[in-house]
């Protein structure tokens, strides 16, 4: 946590309610973090960004080669085996109450169940592209760039191990910014680059829930399930998230009469989420201070399609058999059965609900449309030239499912845009 998250993994939106964000600081970025879940984007989200935002060259089969390229470099598996516990009880719910729950392939390696190996950048991509020339420079953060004849100069932190902190001046002919939805447009706006960058943060909000059963569905060795339910309604979806006993505390910390009990009998007991993507947000750099201000708004229905969300999760989760569910709302009594439901406050409480995200996205969005874009179909920033941004930034929107498999494919697009090879 101390090394790959930025700060330690408590960063925050704030709004109301405050929403918890994870970034990873470290080479390979969010590839190194995350549990490697794999989409392709939707084609009816690839539609719609093209039409509102005028993107060219962005349908199914525009993206596809890049799509299928990636999977081929990577690589895309499946479980060996029959799902975990806590998978089970998800699909016997999805199909009580009329849904699918199906397993979502992950970036891996090949190997039976990759032992909780990601394909993650270091690992995969990294080591090919030091073998082609890159040259990796770490423990170095870039403050600013500034134009100078005939490309660029960016001024850096340097604080390598064991050394005292130093400037460096890096001289580029073109620049790649790829910090994240966060860090990218804190960069670019400290560095005078301002319009349409930094206006458009979206998020795809996430409420947990802790369900308790009568026999085991955890294990020390359980990664993040994959399984995913999709289909329950337009404005959500859920699915299993890690259920190490230290994430069982943190999901627990709103209910702490309960919360003994559940990490004493934990095998028992395992963490699920419903994940919407509503509201919108706003990264600003601010004077002195190293790290942006990041804040994000939920409005009236997007709690409501959160309260729905919750409702329906606990719900299934009773009927797959759990006898007691907690959502991270704090001061909401435990639900047991079908009608504890109706205690669930639509919409959400802001001030009581605990809500995170990992998918961040759209701070910089690409396209022609001017009005709505900081950079253009190929992510080169408008108005800049040989300045681009190749990351979550330059998504449209939210993409409703885990999107690095778009970023990804949207970065070798645009890289081969920018060769002449596309």
């Amino acid at each position: 946590m101390v090394q790959k998250y930025r700060n330690g993994g408590i960063t925050v939106a704030l709004g109301t309610p405050n929403i918890v964000y994870v970034e990873g600081r470290c080479v390979g970025g969010g590839s190194e973090i995350n549990s490697a879940i794999y989409h392709r984007t939707p084609p009816e989200i690839l539609e719609q960004w093209s039409a509102e935002f005028e993107v060219e060259a962005l349908g199914e089969a525009d993206l596809r080669p890049h799509f299928e390229a990636c999977e081929a470099d990577l690589g895309l598996s499946m479980r060996s085996g029959a799902p975990p516990g806590a998978s089970q009880r998800l699909r016997e719910g999805a199909s009580l109450r009329g849904a699918t729950c199906a397993e979502m392939p992950r970036l891996a390696p090949p190997g039976p169940d990759n032992g909780g190996r990601r394909a993650s950048m270091t690992e995969m991509i990294v080591p090919r592209a030091r073998e082609s020339g890159c040259r990796l420079i770490a423990d170095t953060r870039v403050m600013s760039l500034r134009r100078r004849s005939g490309g660029f100069s960016l001024d850096a932190d340097q604080t390598l191990p064991g050394t005292a902190p130093r400037k460096i001046r890096i001289d580029a002919d073109f620049v790649f910014v790829c910090g994240g939805a966060v860090q990218t447009p804190a960069l670019l706006r400290r560095s005078g680059v301002r319009k349409r960058i930094g206006d458009t943060l979206k998020l795809q909000p996430m409420i947990k829930v802790v369900a308790r059963f009568d026999s085991d569905v955890n294990h020390p060795d359980m990664w993040v399930p994959s399984d995913q339910v999709g289909d329950v309604s337009p404005n959500f979806s859920f699915g299993c998230s890690i259920s190490t006993r230290p994430y069982l505390a943190m999901a627990m910390s709103d209910h702490p009469d309960s919360a003994r009990e559940t990490l004493e009998d934990w095998r028992r007991a395992a963490v699920y989420y419903a994940i919407s993507w509503g509201g919108s947000g706003s990264v600003r750099s601010l004077p002195i201070v190293k790290e942006p201000l990041v804040r994000y708004r939920l409005g009236r229905e997007d709690l409501c399609n959160l309260s729905d969300a919750v409702r329906e999760l606990s719900h299934l989760l009773l009927q797959a058999g759990a006898k007691e569910v907690f959502p991270t709302i704090r001061a909401l009594p435990r639900i047991r059965r079908p009608s504890d439901l109706d205690g669930i406050p639509r919409p959400l409480p802001a001030k009581r609900t605990n809500l995170s995200t990992v998918h961040l996205s759209s701070s910089c969005p690409m396209g022609e449309n001017r009005a709505r874009c900081g950079v253009n179909s190929f992510g080169q920033v408008h108005d800049q030239p040989g300045l681009y941004v190749s990351d979550a930034s330059i998504l449209c929107g939210a993409p409703g499912v885990n999107p690095q498999g778009t970023i990804m494919a949207f970065a070798r697009r645009n890289a081969l845009a920018f060769l002449g090879e596309l």
